[in-house]
Formats: structure tokens, C-alpha cells, sequence
């Protein structure tokens, strides 16, 4: 029997209605009944509805119900990008209740979202010397551990957090995506089963569509090995000469053996990516649709996952590599768009010698001596820790881009912003031009 949710949520709100009609905002009983509704928005995936019902449910709760929508309210800004003020809530919560692991674990969790990954790992481990129980602690370590690209132990600390709370959805999900950086592509393919299972709406969700998507697209592949090379070509350096194109590194590159064409090098890219014409030109057959995130008015943007039979960059040759197709093509603006490789998507490390024009990447590089030294971490994308103005963020290394940015919300929470007129700027990017785009003066970067 299948129960819909809609009309157990329409029931609900005119609870809701009742409640405030009747003068009991007051009462722990409304608390609940909100609690009641946000949880069956979240359900729905309704998640700006959601944090204002939690938001009522904090009006008169009780301590345990205050926790509760903190917790969701924590929960629904995060799903929203709401980074800082995902973490002013969860501070409150933590003010409130110091010593409470689940706090301390929320709080680690804003910080982990907002790209603070040494502060985010300084709490998991507090909580965990403080509770070795604590799912939230072991689950947020095996984040950590996986920044670093330490797997084997990402992956021991991900399972301890499901071990002890096997139908938290993220957990599953965490795993899958150890096991993808692995290359164990069943195993992913399994755990994201796994968290598709356990979405509560999984028949509707864009989250549920999206995953059995990454499930088909990871289980294409077969018996084939991902990033295949012959034991030889894996194990040596591979230098190139480049090009350099309005900042861009550019590469010459062969897809499934035909001729060769420019690749941007781009470590700010998750994948490696190819226009629609060279997909149709050189045989790349697309999968599965997916959804990308990037700059610019489209936001998230419809794209096709395929596999690249084999790619060739000067003595490099590497069968089975993933790729984005961007199809459907942007439409609108000055250039086609490019086609790039992303070398630390398939685990290489990499030299970009600017003045000898050569660029050298290998599953191992020596280390050379340097001016400055900066610690990665790879999480999605290959980040460095810097300052804006003293304000603590990570920056992704992107090869890729043309200029240094900031997102429009680091802007905005700038601690000491200059007082300057914003200058427009007409800008575009991979999905589509940025309206929003503009030249702050004034910025101190470190």
C-alpha cells in the first residue's frame, strides 16, 4: 500500500491553522505540530517552507524541541546554501548546550559546508574524544580523511558512522563517494542504492533521480577499469608543452583517436569535458543526463555523463576516462564553448612551469623546493586556505578561470568592506552569463 504524502500534509496544516487561530502559539503543543509539518516539507523536498516552520516550532518549545528545530533549521539552510547562517543556528544551538555532542557535531558540520575543513576536523575530533558514539563524529572524520585523499581510513571512519546509525542517508551517500574516489565503482553504485532507499520520498525526488542517474552512469562502465593505463605509462611523469590563452593553460589532446584538438587544463573542473560536436565527432557516446553547478544566470545545468574510450596527451594514454558532454550548448554567449581536462580528477598531481612554458603531471611528483607551500585539500574540488580582508575561506585552484573571485555571499559577510560604488562587470561562465557579477575595490587577499 502506498500512502501519499500530500494528503497527511494538507491535514497537518490545518492543524497548523487551528493551533494560531485558537491562541495556543504558546503551547509545546504547536511546537510540535510545526515540527510535524517541517518534517513532512523536508520530505517534499520543500525546504524554504520547511525552515519556516521550523523557524514557528522555536516559538515555545520545550529544550528537546528547540534542539529539534535548530537541528532542522540547520539542516534546511544548508540544502539551501544559507552557509552563514546555517552556522550563526547551530552556534545558538551550541550555545545553548555546550557540552552536547550532537551540538558540537552540528556546529562541525556548518563549518565543513562553509569550506572551514581545519576548523570542521578540530570539532569531529572533540567529539569524538568526548563520545566515541557519536555517528555525526565519525561520519564528519571520514570527510576529513577523504580531503586529504587518505581513502582506505575515509572509508573504515565512514562505515563506523554507519555501523552506528545505519539509516542516516548521508552516511550511505559518503560512502558511495569514497568508493567512486576509489574507483570501485560497483561498491558506489551499491551505496548509493542504498541512499536512494532511504530517501523519504524517493519516487518523486530530484535527489533520488539524480542519484539512480550516478548509479547507471557508475555501472555502465562494466568490467572496465576506470582511468586504465599500461603499468608503464601510469608510473612515469608526463610533460607537455602548453600554450597560454587569456590565462588559460591550453594542451593538445586526441579523443578515441582522432585528430587533435586544444583541451584547457583545469584543475577547477570535476571531470574532464567535451562539447556536444566533439562528442558526436569522436564517438563519445552519452549515458545519462546529469546536473552541474557553475557560474553564471542558469545555475544548475542539464548536462550528459559519457565515457571517453581512450585519451591521448603527449606520452600519456588513458582508456575509460568519465566526461562531462555539455549538451545541450549554451546559447548566447561570444565563444564555443571549450573542451577540458581535469589532470587531479584522474589522480594526478601536477607542475605548471609558466616560464619554460611545460607542464609535467604524474601519479607522482618529486617535490621540488619552493617559496611558498600550501596544504590541500580535495574535497569536490582542490581547495587552499586563504583571507579576504582577515576573513577566514578556502579557494578553489582553478587553472581554468581568467580572474581571482569571490562568491557573491562571502561578499556579503565581509567583516571590513570597503565603501565603493559596485562596478558591474559582464562576465560568463559555465552556465551562462552572470547578471549578478561585480568589481569590489579594495580587497585585501592573503
Amino acid at each position: 500500500m502506498h500512502i501519499g504524502l500530500r494528503p497527511v500534509l494538507a491535514v497537518t496544516v490545518a492543524l497548523v491553522a487551528l493551533s494560531v487561530v485558537t491562541g495556543r502559539s504558546a503551547d509545546p503543543t504547536y511546537s510540535a505540530i510545526q515540527l510535524q509539518l517541517a518534517d513532512l516539507l523536508i520530505a517534499e523536498e520543500r525546504f524554504p517552507e520547511a525552515l519556516e516552520a521550523f523557524t514557528r516550532a522555536k516559538e515555545s518549545a520545550t529544550g528537546p524541541q528547540l534542539f529539534r528545530a535548530r537541528r532542522g533549521m540547520v539542516h534546511s539552510m544548508l540544502r539551501l546554501a544559507r552557509f552563514a547562517d546555517a552556522r550563526v543556528e547551530a552556534d545558538a544551538a551550541l550555545a545553548e548546550a555546550p557540552d552536547d555532542p550532537e551540538a558540537i557535531a552540528m556546529y562541525g558540520d556548518t563549518l565543513w559546508a562553509a569550506g572551514l575543513f581545519d576548523e570542521a576536523e578540530q570539532i569531529f575530533l572533540d567529539v569524538l574524544a568526548r563520545d566515541p558514539s557519536v555517528a555525526r563524529g565519525h561520519h564528519g572524520r571520514g570527510k576529513w580523511l577523504m580531503s586529504l585523499n587518505k581513502l582506505e581510513a575515509a572509508l573504515e571512519a565512514a562505515q563506523r558512522a554507519l555501523a552506528l546509525s545505519p539509516r542516516d542517508g548521508e552516511f550511505h551517500h559518503t560512502v558511495g563517494t569514497i568508493y567512486k574516489r576509489m574507483h570501485r565503482y560497483e561498491e558506489a553504485a551499491v551505496a548509493f542504492g542504498n541512499y536512494v532507499n532511504l530517501l523519504p520520498n524517493k519516487d518523486q525526488s530530484q535527489r533520488a533521480a539524480w542519484s539512480r542517474a550516478q548509479i547507471r552512469f557508475l555501472r555502465s562502465l562494466g568490467r572496465r577499469v576506470p582511468f586504465d593505463m599500461e603499468p608503464d605509462v601510469a608510473e612515469q611523469l608526463h610533460t607537455v608543452p602548453f600554450r597560454l590563452v587569456q590565462d588559460k593553460i591550453i594542451v593538445k589532446a586526441s579523443v578515441n583517436g582522432h585528430r587533435e584538438i586544444d583541451f584547457v587544463v583545469d584543475t577547477g573542473a570535476e571531470q574532464t569535458v567535451v562539447s556536444r560536436e566533439v562528442a558526436a565527432e569522436s564517438n563519445v557516446r552519452p549515458i545519462v543526463y546529469t546536473l552541474s553547478a557553475g557560474v553564471g544566470e542558469v545555475g544548475l545545468r542539464g548536462l550528459q555523463l559519457g565515457w571517453i574510450d581512450s585519451i591521448e596527451i603527449g606520452s600519456l594514454k588513458m582508456d575509460n576516462v568519465p566526461c562531462l558532454i555539455k549538451n545541450p550548448a549554451l546559447t548566447g554567449i561570444p565563444r564555443r564553448e571549450v573542451e577540458s581536462f581535469s589532470p587531479l580528477a584522474a589522480g594526478f598531481s601536477l607542475t605548471v612551469d609558466y616560464e619554460r612554458s611545460q607542464l609535467t603531471f604524474g601519479r607522482r611528483i618529486p617535490r621540488d623546493r619552493a617559496d611558498f607551500v600550501l596544504p590541500l585539500r580535495q574535497h569536490r574540488l582542490v581547495t587552499v586556505r586563504g583571507t579576504v580582508n582577515d576573513q577566514d575561506v578556502s579557494f578553489v585552484v582553478d587553472t581554468g578561470g581568467e580572474v581571482i573571485s569571490i562568491s557573491s555571499q562571502t561578499a556579503s559577510t565581509l567583516n571590513r568592506r570597503p565603501v565603493v560604488r559596485h562596478l558591474p562587470l559582464r562576465v560568463y561562465g559555465s552556465s551562462g552569463w552572470d547578471p549578478d557579477a561585480f568589481l569590489l575595490p579594495g580587497i585585501d587577499l592573503m
